[in-house]
């Protein structure tokens, strides 16, 4: 009898045990966030054409929307003018149709990543505003007409103001002023007038960059042009920005009577050669080993400290989900990330939701509580 009593203890024991260690939920990522926000993914032309399969299923099974990471470029969409390459972006939108996905476009006016003819002539000096004008209307109204009714909203314009608020000195700036944001604006709502449409930018975080976005929006608005969303990238680190300087952006955009989508979203570990480059693509410096400490995979502390760190992004996220109404990853999988290589070609970065063999991180599980436990 005693023995039975003792085996009978433990084996309570153990099972309460069991019945305390958190169990992966078996919904996935968009199921869960189903009735708060859109789920997205960032796709390359490998995935969305079945050569990398592996990111193909964890894109399909786990997101509910997409955007393409660069197919629909300027440079790559009308690399000379009047010659359009449409397959990659026609490909990219028929995956999308095909899975049921929410599709972004991304994007329509950027200063990186444009073609070289877009804003000089062939001695290379600035075009006319009257030129300029007329090749932004042609390159926007071509784009979108072509997927009206299919891509559901459009990153217009991107990466147009510094952290202090002032306006990048882009050619389009050069040439056209303030001016070629609300021209954008017009010529996509002329283009297809039922898309939605987004400014987007990083260092969102900066008061700064803050107020001018929110002055951007009223000034849009008072012109009787439509936004209806600022996307806020979502590149950050280990330390920056603070959780709490995010959260007043996301409050002062929401307060313009527009949505937020947080755009972008990765988490770098790695260490940056300059910590006051934001996410401007173009920076760019040397591969030093000392820049690349984590090539055999995160110490258990570091990965613990960025599983917090990202669940506490969403879980701000989810405490505005009223205002949110898209969240989307820079990537599918750690091996897809732009971290790997920007700014500093040839890393190892573990940026993303979903490791290099396509497996959902603990903090996809957390992502999958949390939505549980919070309201509509």
């Amino acid at each position: 009898m005693k023995s039975s009593f003792v085996y009978s203890g433990i084996l309570a024991l153990l099972l309460l045990g069991c019945e305390q260690e958190p169990q992966p939920d078996s919904r996935s990522l968009k199921d869960a966030l189903k009735d708060k926000f859109l789920i997205g993914t960032a796709l390359n032309v490998e995935q969305f054409t079945g050569i990398d399969t592996l990111s193909e299923r964890v894109a399909r099974e786990n997101f509910s929307a997409i955007v393409p990471e660069n197919c629909m470029k300027s440079m790559y969409l009308q690399p000379v003018e009047g010659k359009f390459f449409f397959d990659d972006a026609d490909q990219f939108v028929a995956w999308g149709e095909a899975n049921k996905m929410w599709i972004t476009g991304h994007c329509l006016v950027w200063h990186s990543q444009a073609p070289l003819w877009l804003c000089v002539d062939n001695e290379g000096n600035n075009v006319s505003s009257e030129v300029l004008t007329e090749r932004l209307r042609k390159h926007i109204t071509t784009v979108v007409t072509r997927y009206q009714g299919r891509i559901k909203g459009w990153d217009v314009v991107n990466e147009a103001i510094l952290e202090d608020g002032s306006w990048r000195q882009s050619k389009f700036y050069e040439i056209l002023g303030e001016e070629f944001i609300p021209l954008a604006f017009q010529f996509a709502h002329e283009a297809d007038p039922e898309a939605e449409l987004y400014y987007n930018d990083y260092s969102m975080a900066f008061e700064g960059k803050r107020n001018t976005v929110v002055q951007l929006v009223k000034t849009l608005k008072e012109r009787g042009l439509r936004i209806d969303a600022i996307g806020m990238q979502g590149h950050i680190g280990m330390d920056d920005p603070a959780i709490e300087d995010f959260e007043k952006s996301l409050l002062a955009f929401a307060g313009t009577g527009v949505k937020v989508m947080i755009t972008e979203l990765d988490l770098t570990v790695l260490p940056s050669p300059d910590p006051h480059i934001g996410a401007a693509v173009e920076s760019g410096f040397d591969f030093r080993e000392e820049l690349n400490p984590y090539t055999d995979g995160l110490p258990d502390s570091l990965a613990n400290a960025w599983s917090k760190r990202m669940a506490g992004f969403f879980r701000l996220f989810l405490t505005h989900q009223d205002k949110i109404s898209r969240v989307t990853l820079w990537g599918v999988c750690d091996k897809d990330s732009w971290r790997n290589d920007w700014p500093v070609p040839g890393r190892t970065d573990y940026a993303l939701l979903f490791d290099r063999q396509g497996k959902a991180k603990p903090v996809v599980n957390e992502i999958i509580q949390m939505s549980l436990n919070t309201g509509k």
